[in-house]
């Protein structure tokens, strides 16, 4: 998903300038932004190798299962962010190669910790999580604009309804590891009602925020009208999520939250919410503002 969105990115920011995106220099933005995410994943699984034993989803992670020694994951992860960096730089220009590195710094040095602190983890997770597609947009054209800011905020929307569908998959799962998520607290009434009403704020606000390139003149009409049908759909699948916090059984105190009936909801919004951003991203692709040069 960074990799599609950071192409979204530079592919949108390449029509703005008038040249086409199909240029060696696309393929290096992305190999560069592919090396600095492989090697913040690395440091992240390093810094969870314990936690990740603890959840079915993770145990066999390499680290976490022994596989791989938690040096030579370190020498990996430390070598492909700063290196990746580097190379962004020198192949697209200084700015990419800076705010690759504080995405990676962010999201290793700042959220993963905080997993076991604070709930509000998702919240300054969200941050270098939305980078991406800036990322791309400053790969192209080298400067941070405000259509590259509007790329920025959709992903930020975007994550929460996404990541509270998952957190209340696998709350069990998270809870034994130790990891604070909303969802994955201890008050099942408390956690339920304020993990929908997380999702469902920010699914009402990606209407407005994913018609804000339209706005920008980066997109036409048939985008606006995809991003509307879209975001109608994405929170139509997060109010059918809210059973979970407020249905006829939802959210009790005796309720079951690994009961089919609480999970299905999530697991939809899981699987729409990885349709949508694909399928937002190549409406705005198709219906973008310049000339397609070859």
């Amino acid at each position: 998903m960074v990799i599609i969105t950071a192409g979204a990115g530079f592919y949108l920011g390449s029509l703005r300038s008038g040249i086409s995106p199909f240029q060696p220099q696309f393929f290096k933005a992305l190999a560069g932004i592919a090396i600095v995410t492989c090697g913040a994943s690395a440091l992240n699984q390093a810094l969870e190798r314990s936690t990740d034993r603890l959840m079915r989803r993770t145990r066999n992670r390499p680290m976490a299962a022994g596989r791989i020694s938690l040096a030579h994951g370190l020498v990996v992860g430390f070598a492909a962010t700063f290196l990746g960096s580097l190379y962004l730089a020198w192949a697209t220009n200084p700015l990419t190669g800076m705010l690759t590195l504080l995405t990676a710094v962010g999201y290793v040095a700042i959220y993963t910790p905080l997993k076991l602190v604070t709930t509000a983890n998702t919240l300054i997770g969200a941050f270098p999580g939305a980078l991406p597609p800036l990322i791309g947009w400053t790969a192209a054209r080298g400067v941070i604009e405000w259509p590259g800011v509007a790329l920025f905020a959709i992903l930020f929307v975007w994550q929460f309804p996404h990541f509270m569908a998952i957190g209340w998959m696998y709350r069990a799962e998270y809870a034994a590891a130790g990891i604070r998520l909303t969802p994955a607290l201890a008050d099942v009434r408390y956690a339920a009602r304020w993990t929908v009403i997380q999702a469902l704020f920010f699914a009402v606000l990606m209407l407005p925020v994913s018609l804000w390139p339209f706005a920008l003149g980066v997109t036409g009409r048939a985008y606006a009208a995809a991003a509307a049908v879209l975001s109608l759909g994405y929170l139509w699948y997060t109010i059918r999520f809210g059973r979970i916090g407020f249905g006829q059984n939802g959210g009790g105190g005796d309720c079951d939250p690994e009961a089919a009936s609480l999970r299905l909801p999530a697991r939809d919004l899981l699987r729409a919410s990885i349709l949508f951003l694909p399928l937002l991203l190549a409406a705005m692709m198709l219906d973008a503002s310049g000339r397609l040069l070859f």
